[in-house]
């Protein structure tokens, strides 16, 4: 398996989404007549449902209180970060307006100032109750050593999800300067469903769900503000990591019956995007700079990631992807532009029903080629014009 790439070493081919296609199916379906929900297991009682299998990503221009109620009533799930400036600062506009008004060559040391204020444990069960005051599901996010502080703080407020989240994730984290976070006594202890990411390959992914998390985040350095790849050199390409996490999943399901849900995360701007995310094997997507672009979404229009604000390494950058409409446009129409950006769960449902599935489970069977000219054949004169899928 591989090819060589050199005197005794090989190296994988692996595929990105702009090198694949979906293969239409044998039957069509009303895609009004297709399930698209989304199941996330909890213990000792019934799943959480999500009406549609998309999750806002935890990024400080994009989820802030405001936006996680108006995705939840959307039937999406927005994760606030735990670790920016909704936590950091009382009155957090301000700081963003900082943010977005900053000029680009600024904009790095800018964020290590802001995100070198330390996290106010009020701020967290603060923020939680407010979104819990909307009526809707509360989602929130941190880093690993902070994982165990902060969630149990955020479960006494009243959060339904935690989300431990890093660069890279493992079952066995190896340090001498802290504590590692023991994750399967986490996963045991937590009330509410845990989600564990990200992560790319198939035995992490693995040990990983033996912790007993209730899904996992799949991708590495795809997302439009991460700088990870270039600066680390790290990555999966999200076909090839949502594939091989699929079969760990799958595998895990056979030996213990348990069935863990993998997201992929990052790297998906456009419907066609998450809907090859989906038919790769994911059970439901996350998505960031889509987002970024909704009235909603305190960023006005700026993007980053949040590991920018890194003291030594900073892994991202400030991106502006503009404001094109409102978050119930992004995901469910009607389109006012014609890149495929909105009308995201429109996407979904027309694809699942032109490939003939019913359920996200038989969307994951799709016949599915390596097609690396798929988005260019006969696209000249979009190209050209830089409209539709010459855009991008």
């Amino acid at each position: 398996m591989g090819m060589w790439i050199g005197r005794n070493r090989k190296a994988r081919v692996t595929y990105g989404f702009d090198e694949i296609a979906l293969v239409p199916g044998r039957v069509t379906i009303n895609p009004n007549e297709v399930d698209i929900t989304f199941r996330l297991p909890r213990k000792e009682a019934e799943p959480l449902e999500l009406k549609i299998p998309i999750l806002a990503s935890a990024m400080d221009g994009v989820v802030d209180v405001r936006f996680a109620v108006a995705m939840s009533r959307l039937g999406g799930l927005a994760v606030l970060n735990l670790e920016g400036v909704q936590t950091r600062y009382k009155n957090p506009q301000e700081v963003l307006q900082k943010i977005v008004e900053a000029d680009k060559s600024d904009i790095t040391a800018l964020l290590q100032r802001i995100y070198q204020e330390p996290v106010q444990e009020d701020l967290i069960a603060g923020r939680v109750r407010q979104i819990k005051d909307g009526g809707v599901l509360a989602a929130v996010s941190s880093i690993p050593q902070r994982a165990a502080e902060f969630g149990m703080i955020a479960q006494e407020a009243g959060a339904d999800v935690f989300v431990v989240q890093s660069t890279v994730s493992t079952a066995r984290h190896i340090s001498s300067e802290y504590k590692s976070l023991d994750l399967a006594k986490f996963c045991r202890e937590m009330r509410i469903p845990v989600i564990v990411g990200n992560t790319v390959g198939y035995d992490v992914t693995f040990e990983i769900m033996e912790c007993g998390p209730a899904a996992v985040l799949v991708g590495v350095g795809p997302g439009a503000a991460c700088t990870s790849r270039g600066v680390l050199g790290l990555g999966v390409p999200q076909v090839t990591a949502t594939v091989d996490c699929a079969a760990a999943r799958d595998a895990y399901f056979k030996k213990t019956s348990r069935y863990v849900p993998i997201i992929t995360d990052g790297g998906m701007s456009r419907g066609g995007d998450v809907c090859k995310a989906l038919a790769c094997g994911a059970d439901a997507v996350m998505v960031g700079s889509a987002f970024a672009k909704a009235q909603e979404a305190p960023g006005c229009g700026y993007h980053w990631g949040m590991a920018t604000p890194h003291a030594n390494l900073p892994r991202g950058t400030r991106i502006k992807v503009g404001t094109t409409g409102s978050l119930k446009q992004i995901l469910f129409g009607p389109a006012e532009v014609d890149d495929g950006s909105q009308n995201l769960v429109g996407a979904i449902t027309t694809c699942m029903g032109n490939v003939g599935a019913r359920s996200i489970a038989e969307f994951q069977q799709t016949e599915i080629i390596i097609a690396p000219s798929i988005e260019t054949e006969g696209k000249l004169f979009q190209t050209v014009q830089s409209v539709g899928m010459g855009t991008s």
